[in-house]
């Protein structure tokens, strides 16, 4: 019984969290572009990683650190 409680509970837990992945909105790539020298590349460059992302392709991601 036990063993069919946690079978039961891993493939809850598995087809909840889907492969789905949450990419920045229009506003948030701005907000964060606005920081930059060149922004509008800035901006270029982050859409076509959210594109790249949402079709399934892999993305090098920068880690900027944070200055607190």
């Amino acid at each position: 019984m036990k063993l069919a409680l946690n079978f039961s509970i891993f493939l809850l837990a598995f087809f909840s969290f889907s492969n789905e992945s949450l990419s920045l909105t229009d506003f948030q790539i701005k907000r964060f572009c606005k920081k930059e020298k060149r922004v509008s590349l800035c901006i270029k460059k982050l859409q076509q990683k959210r594109s790249d992302l949402q079709e399934g392709k892999l993305i090098e991601i920068l880690v900027t650190p944070y200055k607190g």
